[in-house]
Parts: C-alpha cells; sequence; structure tokens
C-alpha cells in the first residue's frame, strides 16, 4: 500500500511541475522579470520547500543530521544530473542559446559552500560561534550575494530575440495559477516525503544513502518535472536557472536547520555516503562552472557534451562507488 502512495503522490508531483513550469514560461515571456530571477530565485524556492522542511523534521524533531545532509546534498547532485541528461540531448540548441550571467556567478558561490563542507570533512573548519558553526555563516554570505546577483540580472539572455506567446491568460491570471500550483506542489512533496522516509525505514536503509536516494529524489520531482518542461520549451536560462537556484537555496536550508538545531553539529559526515556526495557534487559543480563560463565564448558542442557527460558520470560515481 505504502508504494501505491508513493507512485500516486509522484504522479501528482510530475503533474503541478509541469503546470508550474508551464506558468514560469509565461511570466517570463509575458513581463520584464528577468530569467534568472524566475528560475533562480522565484521557481527555484518553490521546488526547494519539500528539502527545507523535510530538512528540518530529519534534524530538529528525528535527530538525525546525516539524514537532513543526504536530502540536501542528494538532491544537489540530482539535480545537476538531471541537466546532465536533459543536456546531452539538447546540447545544439542550449549551445546557440542565451543563458545569464548571474548563473555562473551563482555556480560559484556553490563551489565555495562546497569547498567549505569539504573542510568540515577533514575536520579542519569544524568552529561555532555560539551553536552556530561558521560553515553556516559563510553559507548565509554565498546565498545572500547570489540573491544580490540573480536580482540584478539584466535579463540579456531574453532581450535579444521576441518569443510568440501562445496563450488567453492574463498576466494576473497566470500569477494566480502559478501560486495556486506551488502551494498544491508543496503539500504533495511534503507528502511524498513522508511516504518515502517510511519506505526507507522499512527498507532499512543508512541515513546518509536513505536521504540521498530516497528523500533526495523525492524532494527533487519538482526540480525533474520542471526542468523536463522548460527543455521541452527550450527555456534554458530559466531551467538553468532553477537548478542553480535550487543548489544555493538547499545549501541556505543548512543554515535554517544548523539556527533550529542547538543539540550539537549538523554536519556530521561519519557516513561515507554523505563524504562521497561532498566530493562528487563539488565535481558537478566544477564542471557546471566551466559550461556556464565558457560556452559563449568557445561556442564548442563538443565542450557543452563533455561537460554535461562530466556532470552525469559524477552522479553515476556516486551511485556505484
Amino acid at each position: 500500500m505504502i508504494y501505491i502512495e508513493y507512485i500516486i503522490l509522484a504522479v501528482l508531483v510530475v503533474f503541478l511541475s509541469i503546470k508550474l513550469a508551464k506558468y514560469v514560461d509565461l511570466i517570463d515571456k509575458t513581463t520584464n522579470i528577468s530569467g534568472a530571477l524566475i528560475g533562480g530565485i522565484i521557481l527555484s524556492a518553490v521546488t526547494s520547500l519539500p528539502e527545507l522542511l523535510t530538512s528540518i523534521s530529519a534534524t530538529v524533531w528525528l535527530k538525525n543530521p546525516s539524514l537532513c545532509l543526504g536530502n540536501i546534498l542528494g538532491s544537489n547532485l540530482f539535480n545537476l544530473a538531471i541537466i546532465g541528461v536533459l543536456g546531452l540531448f539538447t546540447a545544439k540548441s542550449l549551445l546557440n542559446s542565451r543563458i545569464g550571467s548571474s548563473h555562473a556567478k551563482t555556480t560559484i558561490f556553490v563551489l565555495i559552500v562546497y569547498i567549505v563542507l569539504l573542510l568540515n570533512v577533514f575536520g579542519i573548519l569544524n568552529i561555532e560561534i555560539a551553536t552556530v558553526a561558521i560553515t553556516s555563516i559563510i553559507i548565509l554570505v554565498c546565498y545572500i550575494f547570489s540573491i544580490k546577483y540573480m536580482s540584478s540580472d539584466d535579463n540579456s539572455a531574453e532581450a535579444d530575440e521576441e518569443v510568440a506567446i501562445d496563450s488567453s491568460l492574463t498576466t494576473k491570471q497566470i500569477a494566480f495559477r502559478f501560486v495556486l500550483a506551488s502551494i498544491c506542489l508543496i503539500v504533495s512533496s511534503i507528502m511524498i516525503t513522508n511516504v518515502t522516509d517510511k519506505i526507507a525505514a522499512e527498507l532499512n536503509l543508512g541515513a546518509g544513502l536513505a536521504g540521498a536516494l530516497f528523500l533526495g529524489i523525492a524532494t527533487s520531482l519538482p526540480e525533474l518535472s520542471s526542468s523536463v518542461s522548460l527543455f521541452k520549451m527550450k527555456n534554458f536560462n530559466v531551467a538553468i536557472g532553477n537548478i542553480v537556484g535550487s543548489s544555493i537555496f538547499n545549501f541556505f536550508i543548512l543554515f535554517v536547520v544548523d539556527v533550529l538545531y542547538v543539540k550539537g553539529s549538523i554536519y556530521s559526515f561519519a557516513d561515507h555516503q554523505t563524504q562521497n556526495l561532498v566530493f562528487f557534487g563539488l565535481l558537478a559543480n566544477i564542471f557546471m562552472l566551466l559550461l556556464l563560463t565558457f560556452k559563449d565564448k568557445m561556442k564548442n558542442k563538443a565542450l557543452v557534451i563533455s561537460s554535461f557527460a562530466g556532470i552525469l558520470l559524477c552522479y553515476v560515481l556516486f551511485l556505484v562507488l
């Protein structure tokens, strides 16, 4: 019965995410709001709320910070794997598209967080101010700067071409449906993560692996569905902004959880799967940064394909090692 619940909720999450992607695409094309702001902040915040709620639950109520870390790091790596797969099938179209410059800057801040987490793995940066780790403070600073860059993006990725709009809805109607779909998606995502937690317990999986595979993938279903839809619409700017923005927002969740959890550090890397998530997450984001930095400068399809393949390989290696 529990597996049937999971399938039903997964289908509902996918359906709502597709609708959400459609409304986001319409907002992007009917307003002057930049794609970086829409994808990197608005959409990523909505699709990452399940990670926020499940991470708070795992740490504050279940007293299991390893599950929280596995959830966040697993979601980030899985989200990049989504882009890796989609990018391999759309390399030519993506090569000729325009991507907001703020996405590369945000990826740099994501990399900084991964480096800081890697230092924690080796026990180099285990410093706390009151009950808040210095790692969490660095994460907060990186998140603030990411928001600054994404919100000030000049919308150059969309400014150079007019896009035909096939919709009879007004901007207000689109916004209302976006909010309604967002609320339904959040509720459905919370329900599926609760079911997923029960499945992980039933199968007796380790906290890091359960967080990375079951919770990580379940909470990433919104990003998966919306990214597939946006790639089909060839709105690569918003799609990549959604994934990159989700990564930095997910790290911001660690800051929130660390502030709420006062009985110890949430940065527990005893589980080797959690350590692998940090390492392969760092590598995957290096590939993403190379792609975003050199795509327009080199116009090389081989670079695009190899970058996406590298991202996907990082996720595959995590699964097999």
